[in-house]
């Protein structure tokens, strides 16, 4: 992680967020959401700390989350919640992937299509 000296912070809960497996801002970036240059300077959060987002990874080393409200998936269309899945965790199983892996920050992010 770029701050790895220091760590990251959640911005919700204000612990230390140290393995990029559980970093959201890391998710957001490989899900192309977020430029590189951002990553120094947005803030982080835990996966479950942003559960709007965490409620579409659908993988079972990750335990469901559920968001009460207007942005509880199972309110929403059934094909964008499919896809939304897919999508978003196929770039869990990215995060997961990365460390270790050798590869270039240019090449953490899923193609746009990858997901779908």
């Amino acid at each position: 992680m770029a701050r790895c000296d220091r760590g990251y912070l959640c911005e919700v809960c204000g612990e230390p967020v140290p393995e990029i497996t559980d970093s959201d801002l890391y998710l957001r970036f490989v899900l192309g959401e977020l430029d590189s240059r951002l990553l120094l300077a947005a803030p982080e959060r835990h996966l479950r700390c942003n559960p709007v987002q965490a409620q579409f990874i659908v993988d079972s080393t990750f335990e469901p989350v559920a968001v009460d409200g207007p942005f509880d998936k199972r309110h929403q269309d059934r094909a964008e919640v499919a896809r939304r899945e897919a999508r978003v965790t196929a770039a869990f199983r990215r995060l997961r992937e990365l460390p270790g892996s050798g590869l270039p920050l240019s090449a953490y992010p899923l193609p746009p299509d990858h997901g779908s």
